[in-house]
């Protein structure tokens, strides 16, 4: 159970953090969010990222929770890049335009 609320953790926090770019807010939400909603969608990235640490290393220690850390983030950042280029794709011409 551990391991799926890690992932989850995971895909949030790199979500949340691919978000607070100005490019993917641009192709997103047709806008540039302000610089405060930029900030709390990086903050809220970042910790969801060490909650995601925090969970993995309580329950299997640091040695282990640092190795599955880094795999369960790899597997993550992976998710939401195709889920970007997935996005891109499907919105067609009009992202490219812009």
């Amino acid at each position: 159970m551990s391991h799926l609320f890690a992932f989850v953790l995971s895909l949030a926090g790199f979500a949340a953090l691919a978000s607070a770019t100005h490019r993917q807010q641009r192709d997103l939400f047709g806008r540039v969010l302000g610089p405060a909603r930029t900030r709390m969608l990086r903050l809220v990235g970042s910790v969801a990222l060490l909650g995601a640490l925090g969970v993995l290393a309580a329950q299997h220690g640091w040695g282990l929770g640092l190795v599955m850390f880094s795999g369960h983030t790899s597997l993550a950042a992976g998710v939401v890049v195709c889920g970007l280029i997935g996005y891109a794709r499907m919105q067609g011409p009009k992202l490219r335009h812009q």
